[in-house]
């Protein structure tokens, strides 16, 4: 997977976006199908003028092919105007009401600033494509405009499902639409199995991470089978290691729990307390800021490839082993889904789906068949497959 680094630059005295990868043909050519783009010769990278609008444009364009984005320097970078801003900036007149209505309708039900930029940048894109007063909205025009501007580009199903949201939401909020939100179906979610690594490979994991830093990190994660943005957000003050316990605070859903802290960990994080000295979160990046998801699953990939794990790992692999190997260990499902912070027990439930404690009990049933015809064949053990059993 190529990894595209995006990154604010000073270039012909105005703010641009950076855009660097290694060189890969079909990359650069789905790069080059972004508007106002232009090459550094400078720099040797790709840019566009940096606006919210762009970083947007461009966050989307590239979720569309195989890429890792590394946009840590973008979010430490802050515009004085919010993604939704930026899109009312650039909108037809006679839409900036309807966009700015939208917008405080979203803020008023509490939702994070994040939802409401990806919610609006759904709706505008909606507004665009139909070109008509909201009144004469249909069903059929929503359906049209999912299967050419959302199905067709190859937009995920996670992202298919996050407009669906937001078109319900803005036909709720404009009733004068000929628009039956309750006919709005999103896709079935996939229901892929998680990738789970062994014990051993866990261990063989942390083995292989020789960065002090770096092993703190994924020992955190697995033990305490975090997210990897409530590592991120993680502060030092939050972890009790009296009580054995760390606070996580504003989770997924705004919530908070506790989890617990791993004893065997506990010299790892002194060790890595004194060495680095953190002044606020657990792990910080440079001058003292939040450091980068990307940056952890780079270094994640790095000790894949030194302990001789083959699986697509992330992340989330970690906690998602952690959960299995509780699971296996005997933990009943509730707690885990307490320590996990999941609001539904049938999100917990997909563990049971990979757990091994109770699949090991049960014999293929070429075993049973051949342990059997070797006890009527009065011989030692089980007959093998690599030779002969009929003369």
């Amino acid at each position: 997977m190529e990894q595209v680094r995006l990154f604010p630059l000073n270039h012909k005295r105005a703010l641009q976006i950076g855009i660097a990868f290694k060189f890969d043909n079909e990359l650069k050519t789905h790069i080059k199908q972004l508007t106002d783009l232009n090459w550094s010769k400078t720099h040797s990278c790709f840019y566009v003028p940096f606006t919210q609008k762009n970083k947007a444009e461009l966050y989307w364009h590239l979720k569309k092919v195989n890429c890792e984005m590394d946009y840590s320097r973008l979010q430490s970078f802050k515009l004085e105007v919010t993604e939704t801003q930026e899109i009312l900036k650039f909108s037809p007149s006679d839409h900036v009401d309807t966009m700015r209505e939208f917008e405080s309708y979203l803020n008023g039900n509490r939702y994070s600033q994040s939802t409401v930029d990806t919610y609006c940048h759904f709706v505008s894109m909606l507004l665009k494509f139909l070109k008509k007063p909201v009144s004469e909205f249909t069903n059929r025009d929503i359906e049209l405009f999912v299967e050419k501007e959302i199905a067709a580009p190859g937009y995920s199903i996670s992202t298919h499902r996050q407009c669906i949201s937001a078109l319900k939401h803005f036909a709720d909020l404009h009733e004068q639409s000929q628009i039956d939100s309750d006919k709005l179906k999103r896709p079935d979610k996939s229901k892929y199995l998680p990738v789970v690594l062994s014990k051993e490979q866990v261990i063989d994991l942390l083995r292989a991470t020789r960065n002090l830093k770096h092993r703190a990190v994924l020992a955190l994660i697995y033990s305490s089978g975090l997210r990897v943005g409530e590592l991120l957000s993680l502060q030092i003050k939050e972890i009790d290691v009296d009580r054995k316990q760390i606070l996580i605070k504003n989770g997924k859903g705004r919530k908070d729990r506790y989890v617990m802290l791993a004893e065997s960990f506990i010299p790892l994080l002194l060790n890595y307390l004194g060495t680095y000295r953190p002044e606020r979160y657990f792990v910080e990046g440079q001058e003292g800021e939040v450091y980068s998801s990307s940056s952890v699953r780079m270094f994640l990939k790095i000790a894949c490839r030194r302990a001789k794990i083959n699986k697509k790992v992330t992340p989330h692999t970690l906690r998602h082993s952690y959960a299995t190997h509780m699971l296996e260990n005997g933990i009943d499902l509730r707690y885990i889904q307490e320590l996990l912070g999941h609001s539904r027990p049938e999100t917990t439930m997909i563990y049971t789906h990979v757990t091994q404690r109770d699949l090991m009990k049960i014999r293929s049933p070429l075993d049973v068949t051949l342990g059997a015809l070797a006890k009527t064949a009065n011989t030692d053990g089980n007959l093998r497959l690599s030779r002969n059993i009929l003369e």
